[in-house]
């Protein structure tokens, strides 16, 4: 037998059903939550993030029958996909149901719909039984909260009820496939890696061209800048070592935090130069480097520093979100040496 709901998740469905705003966690990031068929609920949500219009949201269902009742269809891709990784951080593009209100979607005719791995959040769509609209919970094109607080810092009084799951267990965003293009097209990565998705579907394509952000969008998290935190963010690679005093000192000032994997060779050149309590050590261990990259932007955002350098990744199917997140929060070290 199924337990009763709690009295804060009872409490959350009755603001969403009220056209209010309801912050949960996910698996992924924490997400800000919306009635996805009520307009003036979705719009709370634009106007708290600050976000445009063109960056549509992705909707979240408990299970894929509730899926199939707002979408315009369910092809046999969506149904592979869905058995294979729902619950779990994938989103699927599909063509959108009349009962999804145009501004979750940019007003194009395609919908992006997922199915979170996270009890707090199932609970919360299962006794909703209806559709969420919900882009992660922080300011437009800055870090995304995995923790409760992180959300508090960010949106404050905007939102009416914040679900506090604890911190979040993947810590990047979805991955985003659009199943309405002729052939199957990642939009953005994320949780489930392109070689997992191909198992299931066999070749599908990656988009690696950044969005204008003037258009409307399939998928959120298309754009140059995004994930970005306040401090101005250069990434470096191993190569880059040698030059980061000159950049520093020189041309963007002393005060400066170092992300770097741990285990790495820039860690010993950094330490000719700089202090040991201005370098952050990131896991070597890809999943453990994706659920702990978010914090640690925030963390360096808070220390104010002049700026913030963050290593890049390496190559590899693991570390392909990580690589993109630390791509969109950063600008080259070539572009530090010219200012």
């Amino acid at each position: 037998m199924p337990s009763h709901p709690s009295a804060e998740i009872l409490k959350a469905v009755e603001i969403l059903k009220h056209g209010g705003l309801v912050a949960f966690a996910t698996e992924t990031v924490y997400g800000l939550g919306a009635d996805a068929t009520n307009s003036e609920a979705v719009a709370k949500i634009f106007s708290a993030k600050g976000r445009p219009a063109t960056n549509p949201l992705i909707v979240h269902v408990v299970d894929e029958a509730v899926a199939k009742r707002y979408v315009a269809a369910w092809p046999e891709a969506a149904a592979r996909l869905s058995r294979a990784f729902w619950p779990g951080p994938l989103t699927m593009v599909l063509p959108k149901g009349r009962q999804i209100v145009s501004a979750v979607t940019a007003g194009l005719g395609t919908m992006a719909v997922r199915c979170p791995d996270h009890p707090l959040a199932a609970e919360l769509f299962r006794e909703f039984d209806g559709p969420v609209a919900a882009p992660s919970a922080n300011r437009s094109t800055r870090v995304s909260p995995t923790t409760a607080d992180h959300v508090r810092q960010d949106l404050g009084e905007s939102v009416d009820l914040i679900l506090d799951g604890g911190p979040c267990r993947v810590g990047i965003e979805s991955t985003v496939i659009d199943l309405t293009s002729s052939k199957p097209r990642i939009l953005r990565l994320g949780g489930v890696d392109r070689g997992q998705i191909e198992g299931i579907l066999g070749p599908v394509e990656v988009n690696d061209s950044p969005a204008d952000a003037s258009l409307a969008t399939k998928s959120p998290g298309q754009q140059v800048i995004h994930y970005a935190p306040v401090t101005p963010a250069f990434r470096i690679s191993e190569g880059d070592g040698r030059h980061l005093s000159t950049f520093s000192e020189h041309r963007l000032g002393r005060k400066a935090i170092f992300l770097i994997i741990h285990g790495s060779e820039l860690s010993g050149q950094l330490l000719r130069w700089v202090d040991r309590d201005a370098i952050v050590e990131l896991p070597s261990d890809a999943a453990e480097y994706g659920r702990r990259l978010y914090a640690a932007l925030r963390d360096a955002d808070n220390r104010n520093a002049d700026l913030i350098w963050i290593q890049i990744p390496p190559a590899g199917p693991e570390w392909d979100a990580a690589r993109d997140r630390v791509q969109r929060a950063t600008r080259s070290a070539s572009e530090a040496s010219q200012k």
